[in-house]
């Protein structure tokens, strides 16, 4: 069978459940990791709101406490393309984790959708750092459908998610990390959409067409 039909039979299993948010994870062929998926809704805030507060990085500093640093190194005007790099504190004794990955985002509003699909790559102008350790595998996909319209409160979120830490902990424990700090990540991205709202912050609209920089040499944005 062609692989991706044997990809699609593999069952989801439910490892946590709360009102608004469901988890479940598959184990990856041939690794010791997991691919998790999350579904949740939120009533209180826009589609909007949730997805420029995702986007917004210079915000994310100020609302995500495990972030060492967060910057957009390199965009593409003509794709919507962004190189990103991302060193994030992990769990005590482990060393912080350093991401370089491309995202790009899409809003279908004939679908009334919004897609957020970000996964590693390699950048010649951001070598490794021996205080992290350097995270090769990475792919996330969000999907965020609003229950009317963009402006109005309330939407589903689907976002499906698997990485490789690069830890010697077995399998359980890494399920455990993520089972534990998946819920607690989305409900402080919550709670920044909410403050965001009520202190009417002054976010990127990533929804509406603006100029972009000049993208620096070094690297394609392509994503395939």
């Amino acid at each position: 069978q062609p692989e991706q039909f044997r990809e699609q039979e593999r069952p989801w299993e439910l490892i946590m459940e709360r009102e608004h948010f469901r988890l479940w994870r598959r184990p990856i062929p041939g690794s010791a990791l997991f691919q998790y998926r999350v579904f949740g809704s939120y009533t209180d805030v826009t589609p909007r709101q949730f997805f420029n507060v995702q986007l917004d990085t210079e915000y994310r500093k100020k609302w995500d406490s495990l972030v060492l640093k967060l910057d957009v190194v390199e965009r593409d005007p003509a794709t919507g393309s962004e190189i990103v790099h991302w060193v994030t504190q992990f769990p005590y004794p482990m060393y912080s984790r350093d991401y370089v990955y491309v995202r790009r985002y899409s809003v279908d509003s004939d679908r009334n959708l919004m897609v957020l699909v970000s996964r590693a790559v390699e950048h010649p102008g951001i070598p490794e750092d021996p205080e992290h350790v350097r995270v090769r595998s990475y792919e996330s996909h969000m999907v965020i459908r609003p229950h009317r319209s963009f402006d109005e409160n309330g939407f589903d979120y689907l976002l499906t998610y698997s990485d490789n830490p690069q830890t010697v902990f077995p399998r359980y424990c890494l399920s455990w990390m993520v089972s534990s700090g998946m819920p607690e990540f989305l409900d402080k991205l919550h709670s920044a959409a909410l403050k965001a709202k009520k202190m009417e912050l002054e976010l990127r609209d990533y929804l509406s067409p603006a100029k972009s920089p000049e993208p620096r040499p070094g690297a394609h944005l392509e994503y395939a």
